[in-house]
Protein backbone atom coordinates (compact mmCIF):
# COMPACT_ATOMS: atom_id res chain seq x y z
CA UNK A 1 0.00 0.00 0.00
CA UNK A 2 1.43 3.64 -0.73
CA UNK A 3 1.43 6.02 1.69
CA UNK A 4 0.86 10.22 1.88
CA UNK A 5 2.71 12.28 3.52
CA UNK A 6 3.25 16.27 3.64
CA UNK A 7 5.98 18.77 3.80
CA UNK A 8 6.07 22.71 4.26
CA UNK A 9 7.72 24.94 1.72
CA UNK A 10 9.97 28.14 2.69
CA UNK A 11 6.26 30.27 2.77
CA UNK A 12 4.58 27.67 4.84
CA UNK A 13 2.54 25.85 2.57
CA UNK A 14 1.89 21.80 3.64
CA UNK A 15 2.41 20.39 0.76
CA UNK A 16 1.01 17.23 0.11
CA UNK A 17 2.37 14.12 -1.54
CA UNK A 18 1.76 10.10 -2.52
CA UNK A 19 4.75 7.42 -2.32
CA UNK A 20 3.69 4.64 -4.21
CA UNK A 21 6.11 1.67 -3.22
CA UNK A 22 7.49 -0.34 -6.37
CA UNK A 23 6.21 -4.29 -6.88
CA UNK A 24 9.47 -6.73 -5.99
CA UNK A 25 13.32 -5.27 -6.39
CA UNK A 26 13.14 -1.66 -6.64
CA UNK A 27 15.03 -0.21 -9.44
CA UNK A 28 14.50 3.42 -9.56
CA UNK A 29 12.46 6.24 -8.08
CA UNK A 30 9.76 8.45 -10.57
CA UNK A 31 9.10 11.68 -9.43
CA UNK A 32 5.49 13.11 -11.43
CA UNK A 33 4.71 15.92 -12.07
CA UNK A 34 0.79 16.72 -12.65
CA UNK A 35 -0.52 19.91 -15.01
CA UNK A 36 -2.28 23.20 -13.99
CA UNK A 37 -5.89 22.59 -13.18
CA UNK A 38 -5.50 19.11 -12.04
CA UNK A 39 -3.98 16.72 -9.57
CA UNK A 40 -1.73 13.52 -8.83
CA UNK A 41 -4.58 11.24 -8.31
CA UNK A 42 -5.31 11.20 -11.86
CA UNK A 43 -2.51 9.07 -13.14
CA UNK A 44 -3.96 5.86 -11.38
CA UNK A 45 -3.07 3.83 -14.69
CA UNK A 46 0.55 5.01 -15.05
CA UNK A 47 1.36 5.20 -11.60
CA UNK A 48 -0.06 0.91 -11.30
CA UNK A 49 2.14 0.31 -14.68
CA UNK A 50 5.47 2.04 -13.11
CA UNK A 51 4.77 0.18 -9.79
CA UNK A 52 4.32 -2.25 -11.60
CA UNK A 53 7.85 -2.40 -13.49
CA UNK A 54 9.89 -1.58 -10.58
CA UNK A 55 9.59 1.94 -10.07
CA UNK A 56 8.51 3.71 -6.68
CA UNK A 57 6.57 6.55 -7.28
CA UNK A 58 6.40 9.82 -5.72
CA UNK A 59 3.47 12.40 -6.98
CA UNK A 60 2.22 15.58 -5.23
CA UNK A 61 0.07 17.99 -5.32
CA UNK A 62 1.42 21.08 -6.62
CA UNK A 63 1.37 24.59 -4.46
CA UNK A 64 -2.50 25.85 -5.25
CA UNK A 65 -3.75 22.43 -6.51
CA UNK A 66 -5.30 19.07 -5.20
CA UNK A 67 -5.69 18.41 -2.10
CA UNK A 68 -2.47 20.75 -0.90
CA UNK A 69 -4.54 23.97 -2.84
CA UNK A 70 -7.86 22.81 -1.07
CA UNK A 71 -5.75 23.11 2.42
CA UNK A 72 -4.16 26.13 1.26
CA UNK A 73 -7.14 27.96 0.36
CA UNK A 74 -9.97 26.46 2.63
CA UNK A 75 -11.80 25.18 -0.01
CA UNK A 76 -12.00 24.49 -3.41
CA UNK A 77 -12.65 28.43 -4.52
CA UNK A 78 -9.70 28.82 -5.41
CA UNK A 79 -8.32 25.98 -7.09
CA UNK A 80 -4.92 26.07 -9.22
CA UNK A 81 -4.49 29.94 -7.52
CA UNK A 82 -0.48 29.53 -6.88
CA UNK A 83 -0.26 31.73 -3.74
CA UNK A 84 2.63 33.40 -2.24
CA UNK A 85 5.84 33.02 -4.01
CA UNK A 86 3.67 32.31 -7.34
CA UNK A 87 5.57 29.68 -9.53
CA UNK A 88 8.87 30.05 -9.00
CA UNK A 89 7.57 29.22 -4.83
CA UNK A 90 5.55 25.78 -7.08
CA UNK A 91 8.82 24.93 -8.83
CA UNK A 92 11.24 25.46 -5.26
CA UNK A 93 8.59 23.10 -3.62
CA UNK A 94 9.19 20.42 -6.46
CA UNK A 95 12.95 20.76 -5.57
CA UNK A 96 12.29 20.18 -1.96
CA UNK A 97 10.52 17.08 -2.81
CA UNK A 98 13.16 15.99 -4.88
CA UNK A 99 15.36 16.09 -1.46
CA UNK A 100 13.03 13.86 0.13
CA UNK A 101 13.26 11.40 -2.27
CA UNK A 102 17.02 11.04 -2.86
CA UNK A 103 17.39 11.35 1.46
CA UNK A 104 14.99 8.12 1.12
CA UNK A 105 16.11 6.38 -1.72
CA UNK A 106 19.83 7.24 -1.71
CA UNK A 107 20.98 4.31 -4.18
CA UNK A 108 18.21 4.33 -6.85
CA UNK A 109 18.22 5.95 -9.70
CA UNK A 110 15.77 8.94 -10.12
CA UNK A 111 13.55 9.50 -13.36
CA UNK A 112 11.50 13.39 -13.29
CA UNK A 113 8.32 12.95 -15.25
CA UNK A 114 6.18 16.15 -15.92
CA UNK A 115 3.24 16.41 -18.12
CA UNK A 116 2.19 20.01 -19.28
CA UNK A 117 2.92 22.71 -16.94
CA UNK A 118 4.19 19.68 -14.76
CA UNK A 119 6.59 19.58 -18.09
CA UNK A 120 7.04 23.26 -17.79
CA UNK A 121 8.62 22.69 -14.19
CA UNK A 122 10.60 20.01 -15.10
CA UNK A 123 12.16 22.13 -18.03
CA UNK A 124 13.08 25.19 -15.03
CA UNK A 125 14.09 22.61 -12.81
CA UNK A 126 16.43 20.92 -15.37
CA UNK A 127 17.97 23.85 -15.92
CA UNK A 128 18.31 24.74 -12.84
CA UNK A 129 20.02 21.31 -11.50
CA UNK A 130 20.90 18.82 -13.86
CA UNK A 131 22.78 16.14 -11.91
CA UNK A 132 19.45 15.92 -10.18
CA UNK A 133 18.18 13.40 -12.38
CA UNK A 134 19.45 9.95 -14.07
CA UNK A 135 16.57 10.32 -17.03
CA UNK A 136 13.41 13.04 -17.75
CA UNK A 137 9.93 11.99 -19.50
CA UNK A 138 7.69 15.31 -20.97
CA UNK A 139 4.41 14.38 -22.20
CA UNK A 140 1.91 17.24 -23.47
CA UNK A 141 5.06 19.76 -23.61
CA UNK A 142 6.56 22.36 -25.61
CA UNK A 143 9.36 25.28 -26.39
CA UNK A 144 8.84 27.63 -23.73
CA UNK A 145 8.75 30.19 -26.14
CA UNK A 146 5.64 32.89 -26.89
CA UNK A 147 4.92 31.64 -30.23
CA UNK A 148 5.81 27.85 -29.60
CA UNK A 149 3.20 27.42 -26.97
CA UNK A 150 -0.82 28.25 -27.90
CA UNK A 151 -1.86 30.85 -25.96
CA UNK A 152 -5.68 30.64 -27.36
CA UNK A 153 -8.63 29.06 -26.02
CA UNK A 154 -6.81 25.13 -25.88
CA UNK A 155 -10.60 24.01 -26.74
CA UNK A 156 -10.84 26.09 -30.05
CA UNK A 157 -10.66 23.73 -32.45
CA UNK A 158 -13.09 21.71 -31.09
CA UNK A 159 -15.67 24.36 -30.31
CA UNK A 160 -19.17 24.17 -31.37
CA UNK A 161 -22.91 24.08 -30.04
CA UNK A 162 -22.56 20.35 -28.61
CA UNK A 163 -18.40 21.01 -27.12
CA UNK A 164 -17.72 20.72 -23.10
CA UNK A 165 -14.79 22.57 -23.23
CA UNK A 166 -12.59 19.31 -22.60
CA UNK A 167 -12.36 18.13 -25.92
CA UNK A 168 -9.04 19.22 -25.99
CA UNK A 169 -8.00 16.98 -23.03
CA UNK A 170 -8.95 13.41 -25.06
CA UNK A 171 -10.87 11.93 -27.40
CA UNK A 172 -12.70 9.87 -24.78
CA UNK A 173 -15.64 11.51 -23.20
CA UNK A 174 -15.44 9.57 -19.85
CA UNK A 175 -12.00 11.75 -19.49
CA UNK A 176 -14.28 14.68 -20.24
CA UNK A 177 -16.72 14.06 -17.59
CA UNK A 178 -14.84 12.87 -15.22
CA UNK A 179 -12.52 15.99 -14.94
CA UNK A 180 -15.59 17.92 -14.95
CA UNK A 181 -17.14 16.31 -11.73
CA UNK A 182 -13.44 15.74 -10.09
CA UNK A 183 -13.82 18.20 -6.90
CA UNK A 184 -9.87 18.38 -7.23
CA UNK A 185 -9.75 19.98 -10.58
CA UNK A 186 -10.59 23.59 -12.41
CA UNK A 187 -11.08 24.64 -16.01
CA UNK A 188 -10.24 27.83 -15.21
CA UNK A 189 -7.06 29.21 -18.13
CA UNK A 190 -3.74 29.08 -16.88
CA UNK A 191 -3.45 32.82 -18.09
CA UNK A 192 -6.21 33.86 -15.96
CA UNK A 193 -5.37 31.55 -12.39
CA UNK A 194 -1.65 32.71 -12.83
CA UNK A 195 -2.06 36.56 -14.32
CA UNK A 196 0.43 37.72 -16.70
CA UNK A 197 3.29 38.45 -14.84
CA UNK A 198 3.68 34.72 -12.88
CA UNK A 199 2.38 33.39 -16.62
CA UNK A 200 5.63 34.73 -18.09
CA UNK A 201 7.84 33.68 -15.96
CA UNK A 202 7.25 30.16 -17.75
CA UNK A 203 8.98 31.36 -20.98
CA UNK A 204 12.28 30.04 -21.58
CA UNK A 205 14.67 27.92 -23.22
CA UNK A 206 16.94 24.65 -22.34
CA UNK A 207 19.88 26.00 -21.00
CA UNK A 208 23.36 26.30 -23.29
CA UNK A 209 25.95 23.68 -22.15
CA UNK A 210 23.95 21.37 -19.09
CA UNK A 211 27.10 20.03 -18.32
CA UNK A 212 25.53 16.36 -17.82
CA UNK A 213 24.09 13.86 -20.50
CA UNK A 214 20.93 11.65 -19.52
CA UNK A 215 18.25 10.36 -21.29
CA UNK A 216 15.24 12.35 -22.14
CA UNK A 217 12.00 11.39 -23.68
CA UNK A 218 9.24 13.09 -25.57
CA UNK A 219 5.84 12.35 -25.65
CA UNK A 220 3.01 14.12 -27.25
CA UNK A 221 -0.27 13.79 -29.35
CA UNK A 222 -0.51 14.94 -32.67
CA UNK A 223 -3.64 17.04 -32.03
CA UNK A 224 -2.41 18.21 -29.08
CA UNK A 225 -3.02 22.44 -28.40
CA UNK A 226 -0.88 23.30 -25.99
CA UNK A 227 2.24 22.76 -28.38
CA UNK A 228 2.10 19.77 -30.50
CA UNK A 229 4.63 18.06 -32.38
CA UNK A 230 6.21 21.13 -34.27
CA UNK A 231 6.99 22.70 -30.82
CA UNK A 232 8.40 19.47 -29.36
CA UNK A 233 10.32 18.82 -31.92
CA UNK A 234 11.74 22.13 -31.90
CA UNK A 235 12.23 21.59 -27.80
CA UNK A 236 14.08 18.10 -28.93
CA UNK A 237 16.53 19.73 -31.11
CA UNK A 238 17.25 22.47 -28.59
CA UNK A 239 18.10 19.84 -25.49
CA UNK A 240 20.52 18.48 -28.33
CA UNK A 241 22.17 21.53 -30.13
CA UNK A 242 22.14 23.94 -26.69
CA UNK A 243 22.09 22.11 -23.87
CA UNK A 244 24.16 18.80 -25.11
CA UNK A 245 22.53 15.86 -24.38
CA UNK A 246 22.84 13.08 -27.08
CA UNK A 247 19.90 10.77 -26.32
CA UNK A 248 16.54 12.60 -27.17
CA UNK A 249 13.59 10.32 -28.31
CA UNK A 250 10.47 11.87 -29.38
CA UNK A 251 6.98 10.06 -29.93
CA UNK A 252 4.31 11.47 -31.53
CA UNK A 253 1.20 10.08 -31.29
CA UNK A 254 -1.62 10.14 -34.53
CA UNK A 255 -4.89 11.69 -33.70
CA UNK A 256 -4.03 12.10 -29.55
CA UNK A 257 -4.84 15.17 -27.61
CA UNK A 258 -3.17 16.77 -24.77
CA UNK A 259 -3.40 13.90 -21.94
CA UNK A 260 -2.06 11.19 -24.02
CA UNK A 261 -2.25 9.14 -20.52
CA UNK A 262 -5.98 9.68 -20.47
CA UNK A 263 -6.80 9.05 -24.44
CA UNK A 264 -7.64 6.28 -26.52
CA UNK A 265 -3.45 4.86 -27.04
CA UNK A 266 -2.79 4.97 -23.75
CA UNK A 267 -2.17 1.49 -22.76
CA UNK A 268 0.03 2.22 -25.86
CA UNK A 269 1.49 5.28 -24.75
CA UNK A 270 2.31 3.30 -21.38
CA UNK A 271 3.96 -0.04 -22.85
CA UNK A 272 6.52 3.25 -24.90
CA UNK A 273 7.18 4.59 -21.31
CA UNK A 274 7.62 1.12 -19.92
CA UNK A 275 10.15 0.24 -23.17
CA UNK A 276 11.95 3.44 -22.93
CA UNK A 277 12.57 2.94 -19.32
CA UNK A 278 13.70 -0.72 -19.55
CA UNK A 279 16.31 0.72 -22.62
CA UNK A 280 17.99 2.81 -19.93
CA UNK A 281 17.31 1.81 -16.11
CA UNK A 282 17.37 -1.93 -16.32
CA UNK A 283 15.71 -4.20 -14.05
CA UNK A 284 17.62 -5.43 -10.92
CA UNK A 285 15.50 -8.47 -10.33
Amino acid sequence: MGRTAEFTDAHGIAIVYDVHPAQGTPRGVVQLLHGVGEHAGRYPALIGALTAAGFVVYADDHRGHGRTGIRQHGGPANLGRLGKGGLHAAKDAIWQLTGIIRTENPDLPLVLLGHSWGSFLAQMLVNEHPEAWDAVILSGSALRTPTMMNPAPLNARWKGAEATGFEWLSRDPAVWAAFDEDPLTTDVPLLKLFGLVEAAKLYGRPAKDLGRDFPMLLLVGRDDPVGGPRSVHKLAAEYRTRSGLTDVTTLVYPDARHEIFNDLQQDEVRADVLSWLDTHIPRRD
